[in-house]
This record gives structure tokens, sequence and C-alpha cells, in this order.
């Protein structure tokens, strides 16, 4: 078998993020005057990229754009960060996805996306674009796009033996197909309650819910924000990483910087334990950094 060109590639969705600034986020008929607002490339996939290519890993992006200034701004962002963009392609009759997310002032947020492009890619020229890429130690999926794309690149992923992972965000029904197409499962709180069917509010909980999605076949981690995280290898035991001490300065794009620091910690060879271990760290330092300032830092371990 031939070796990966990439270290990763990302095949997942694409958004134009509207982020506004808000005293606290609005209740159910509610206005809130807001306080600033801009313009960030974001979506789950484009995330999931950036964060292994800035840190030094060799990154593609499989997905699709419209032919309009969100689209352009998106791939200029890619290009920018060193990502390989050549397999995102432009859909002439639909525009790019995007979303609005509010962020209130201790950092949390909620958020309304809008898929457009990303639910046009189509699953056999994903798989193709794969395998035209050279392939890839890790692969890393996310829910932002249809299962049969996200099928077809896992299995033809496993065909060249990465490493598939799986960020079920937003939570949904995972095919029997799909479910033995992966390697390792990363879900945040909610969707371990949604996806096991236990309530999940702290880490005893998160440990319950675990030990409902882990079996033999594939690894799994829960995230918990600022209580940290639980997981278990598929041949081990389940375990817990307690948070890093930090001041909050935003949640926005928290697990999409782990899931990329994952990812390229187990491209470089790491087990599943140092890998989470040194994700945590970095995702910590992420979400300490204001996000205005995060272009400009440097998350790298030393």
């Amino acid at each position: 078998m031939a070796k990966p060109f990439f270290d990763v590639i990302v095949c997942g969705s694409l958004h134009l993020d509207i982020m506004v600034g808000s005293p606290h986020l609005p209740r159910i008929d509610e206005t809130v005057s807001g306080t600033e607002w801009r313009m960030k490339c974001g979506g789950k996939g484009g995330n999931q990229a950036v964060m292994p290519a800035r840190m030094g890993a060799k990154t593609a992006m499989i997905g699709r754009i419209g032919a309009d200034d969100f689209g352009s701004r998106l791939m200029a962002h890619l290009a920018a960060a060193g990502v390989d963009s050549s397999c995102v392609d432009v859909d002439p009759l639909v525009g790019s996805g995007m979303s609005v997310a509010i962020v209130d002032r201790q950092g949390e947020y909620g958020a309304v996306i809008v898929s457009g492009s990303n639910l046009s890619i189509d699953p056999d020229r994903a798989a193709q674009q794969f395998k035209m890429l050279g392939g890839a130690k890790i692969v890393l999926l996310q829910n932002e796009i249809p299962e049969a794309v996200n099928l077809a690149v896992a299995q033809a992923a496993r065909e060249q033996g990465a490493y598939v992972v799986l960020n079920a965000a937003p939570a949904r029904h995972i095919g029997s197909d799909f479910t033995t197409a992966i390697d390792c499962l990363v879900v945040n709180r909610v969707e371990a309650e949604m996806m096991s069917g236990h309530a999940v509010s702290d880490p005893s909980s998160a440990a319950e819910a675990l030990a409902i999605l882990s079996d033999t076949t594939r690894d799994v981690i829960i995230t918990l924000g600022g209580e940290g995280l639980v997981y278990q290898a598929k041949s081990g035991k389940p375990q817990r990483l307690d948070p890093h001490p930090i001041v909050v300065a935003s949640t926005h794009g928290a697990g999409d910087c782990f899931l990329g620091a994952l990812a390229v910690q187990r491209a470089k060879g790491a087990d599943l334990d140092q890998a989470c271990a040194a994700a945590n760290s970095v995702a910590a330092h992420f979400v300490s950094t204001p996000e205005d300032q995060r272009s400009m830092v440097d998350f790298s371990l030393r």
C-alpha cells in the first residue's frame, strides 16, 4: 500500500459565519441590542482543516461552495492556512453555506446554520477525490454534510488504511454501515446524550454514556468543555482528563480545535491517551485566546 500523501484530509462543511456580540443569548421572543458583528470563515469541516494545517500537518479539504462572495472568502481562508483546496468544488446553482452565531459576554454562544451547497456534495465524487489526493493517515468527518458523503469517503479511506474520525455534530442517527466504517467517534455532552439516550450533566454521567457508546470496533471521546473529557480506546478502559485552569475568552470553535489537534497527534503516531492529552492542552490555549488574536497565535505543541 502506497504511503498516504496527506497527514489529514477533511471532508465536510464550509460556512461563512456572521458573528454577533450580545450581552446575553436571546430568549424566545426577545430582541437584544448587540454590541458588534463580523464575518468569520467556518463550518466544522473548514475549521477542522485549518487547525491541523496551522499546526504544520499536510492537510487537504474536500467540500463544496457556491459561486458567490462567501465562497471566495472561504477559499482564500483555506489558502492562507495552507490547506490544499483543489477538491473543493464550486456549485453554480446553490449558494455557499453560512451561519449566524451569537456570542455573549461570557464567551458562550448559540448558532443557526444554513447549509446551502454543503448539501449538494456528490458521494461518489467525494470518494474519488479522496483517492485523487493520494489518501491520508487521518480522515475527519462531521454531520454537517449528508451521511451518504461521509460513508463513501469513510469506506474509501478505510480501504487505504486511514484512521477515520467522525465528529457526530450535530447529532443524528448513524446508519449501521457508517458505524462500522469509522475508527473514532467524538461527541460533546449534548451529542452524547442524544446518541446514548442517557442524560449527561457531569463527568460521572458522561462516563455512563461512554459505556453505552463504546464498543470493541472504535475509540470514543466525549468532550465536556470546562469539565475536561472522558474517552475510551476500543481495546482499553474508560479514562478521564481534567480541564486546564484557564480564563475563557471564547468557546466558539473549541471542539473543532480539539479535533484538529487530535488529528495532528494521531498522524504523528501518538496513541489515543497521548493524542487526547495534547488536544486537551491545545484546546485550552485556544479557548483562552481572544478570537481576534487566534490567527496570530501558534497553537503547536512544543
